[in-house]
């Protein structure tokens, strides 16, 4: 869930709303996430995380960010084993649906990870799309320069 700011503007759980001092990438990674949570219905929680298992980036107002970023990364790293041990490539997506709600998982970049926590009422295809043109706008901008500026902002928080 986002908050809203001043004007409307969606505000993200990165070193305050207005920037707070990151690059003009790192703003920008911020701000498509921040959109993507306050455009999408159904969406609960929403986080980036590193191949690592780092958290870089969550959702206004996510809950459990730091279980979920752990959630993510564990089920990235089932997934690439099953992939390895089938044969069948890398894992693009990856959906659990539970009796209150599906958990999506999607790769970004260099093993980064786009994880979504939705309600049972979401609409799986908009969800599924819209994480799909988020990845693609944002894994242009995670460089390993992004990724390590946000994680420090995450870690500040």
């Amino acid at each position: 869930m986002t908050v809203r700011g001043a004007a409307g503007a969606p505000a993200m759980a990165l070193g305050g709303a207005d920037g707070g001092g990151v690059s003009q990438d790192a703003h920008k990674v911020r701000w498509l996430l921040s959109d993507f949570a306050s455009g999408v219905r159904g969406l609960q929680d929403v986080v980036v995380v590193s191949s690592d298992g780092l958290l870089l980036a969550a959702s206004e107002g996510a809950r459990r960010a730091e279980d979920l970023a752990a959630v993510v990364s564990g089920l990235v790293s089932l997934g690439a084993g099953a992939a390895r041990v089938l044969g069948n490539g890398s894992v693009k997506q990856t959906i659990v649906t539970m009796d209150g709600g599906h958990l999506f998982l999607m790769a970004i970049s260099d093993g980064s990870c786009l994880g979504v926590h939705a309600s049972l009422d979401c609409d799986l295809s908009v969800v599924a799309y819209q994480m799909a043109l988020l990845v693609e706008r944002a894994g242009h901008a995670l460089t390993p320069e992004v990724r390590s500026e946000l994680h420090r902002a995450m870690a500040a928080r």
